[in-house]
């Protein structure tokens, strides 16, 4: 049974429909994604923390694209954890897989003993979606507050998006049967009240001033009452129905909302995916000067990139890069303008 549910669910993100309530919603299960993305990095154990977090707020909140784009999760501090950043590739085709990564930059000697969320410090919280050429990008910002990233991720949505939304997540190490060492799991469910336009349809982020917006200010009378009885259903979940494998997200659904008539959509398959190529790095290279080229320059006489999401190693002749190259990537000289 637990091998047809782990075929079944991982990197999965399931949508799901409360008719009775009013209120849609995902259930997202990575398992090989997230061990894929944290097995490239000896993060400690408060990046990986955050990182999880971040890729699976990416999975449940990237299917809100209506177009086949993506969704960037940025976070900036202070602190002793710098950065995060996930990116939600939408499907390329009907019936493909969304590609989700993930990454984290931070000071390991100023690490402490602090909740990971503590040790970002001071900064902020942003979505952004890139909808691909004549189409305006979208950007919405939020300042850290609120104790963790979810919390962060649900007042993005009620400041940006007026959509009252609540995120419950669970993630870590476990041991499972035929694994030579323990293995990333993470799960999650998200619920958000009925839009009344597609995320982002003007084409405009929010940038969320004018201080905190709840449910409380948004939803009024029984669109408030339902909001709060499928969020207190949800509040009765335990972290292992979350993360599963043994509960099967429809199984979970009928546990938590029976009573809310829920409704389930077509399953969305996630896998690991980066973007990066040794053109797009050539092209990161080329608002360089040979000057600013020669001091990357390796004593072997090349230039070298690593990927920080997947890992991936690129070199390059420095004479091929910046905007003052003297040869293209295959080394044929390049005739100077006018020449």
């Amino acid at each position: 049974m637990t091998k047809i549910n782990q075929i079944a669910w991982d990197d999965t993100v399931l949508p799901f429909q409360l008719d009775r309530s009013g209120v849609r919603g995902r259930v997202a299960r990575l398992d090989g994604v997230l061990e894929h993305i944290l097995s490239r990095h000896d993060y400690p154990a408060p990046v990986a923390a955050l990182v999880a977090e971040v890729a699976l707020l990416t999975a449940l909140i990237g299917p809100s694209i209506k177009l086949r784009w993506k969704l960037s999760i940025q976070v900036r501090g202070n602190g002793a954890i710098r950065s995060i950043a996930a990116d939600w590739y939408a499907p390329a085709e009907d019936g493909a897989p969304a590609r989700v990564r993930a990454w984290a930059s931070f000071d390991a000697d100023r690490l402490d003993d602090r909740p990971a969320f503590d040790q970002i410090g001071e900064g902020y919280f942003a979505i952004l979606i890139d909808q691909g050429a004549g189409n305006l990008p979208y950007q919405g910002i939020t300042p850290l507050a609120g104790g963790s990233l979810s919390a962060c991720a649900g007042t993005y949505f009620a400041q940006s998006e007026q959509l009252p939304s609540s995120f419950t997540l669970s993630y870590g190490q476990s041991w499972m049967a035929g694994d030579a060492a323990e293995r990333w799991r993470a799960g999650g469910v998200m619920l958000q009240t009925l839009p009344a336009q597609p995320m982002g349809a003007g084409g405009e982020g929010g940038t969320g001033e004018g201080g905190l917006i709840e449910a409380a200010d948004i939803l009024q009378g029984a669109e408030s009452e339902d909001w709060n009885r499928a969020n207190h259903l949800l509040s009765t979940v335990e972290p292992i129905e979350l993360i599963g494998p043994s509960v099967a997200p429809t199984d979970l659904l009928i546990r938590l909302f029976h009573e809310e008539t829920p409704r389930v959509f077509d399953p969305q398959r996630v896998e690991f995916g980066c973007s990066c190529t040794a053109d797009r790095v050539r092209g990161t290279l080329s608002i360089y000067s040979a000057k600013d080229i020669g001091h990357m320059t390796t004593e072997d006489g090349r230039v070298t990139a690593d990927c920080q999401f997947c890992g991936a190693h690129y070199e390059f002749d420095p004479a091929s890069l910046g905007f003052e190259a003297t040869v293209d990537p295959e080394g044929n000289p390049i005739e100077a303008p006018g020449a």
